[in-house]
């Protein structure tokens, strides 16, 4: 292992790849170690001192314990991820319909529309032919 540490810093291309490896593995730990944290308060099945009791063993052990939390409860990790955005895709189309239905002009329903036509034919001021025309255009 020392040799190739050697080799990468006797070669300046080799150099910065070896340290570039090392920045994207640190960042990624901590990334691991951040989910994990998260997780461990999205998670409302446990209790308080299970919650706290795994925040200890990750911040104290980081390796053993981000492992061991992966292994015993990887698996609901991602169920309660798929679970919260689909929460968050359900809070944003609601906001979406209501912002949208608001942002209309309310204008006459087609229901009404028919009803107030159905009243102009039955007075004789138009046609079956005008009916059926002005029909097509309110439902299409």
């Amino acid at each position: 292992m020392d040799r190739y540490v050697s080799l990468a810093y006797d070669y300046p291309v080799l150099g910065v790849f070896w340290t570039t490896m090392w920045i994207f593995l640190w960042v990624l730990w901590f990334f691991l170690l951040f989910r994990i944290i998260g997780d461990v308060f999205r998670d409302d099945s446990m209790n308080g001192w299970t919650k706290t009791a795994w925040l200890v063993f990750v911040i104290v052990l980081p390796f053993l314990g981000a492992f061991v939390y992966i292994l015993a409860r990887g698996r609901g990790m991602g169920r309660r991820e798929t679970e919260a955005v689909l929460a968050r895709q359900q809070v944003m189309d609601d906001y979406i319909r209501e912002t949208a239905a608001t942002a209309t002009p309310a204008g006459p329903s087609p229901t009404d529309q028919l009803a107030k036509l159905s009243e102009i034919r039955a007075r004789g001021h138009i046609s079956d032919s005008e009916f059926q025309r002005a029909k097509e255009k309110i439902l299409h």
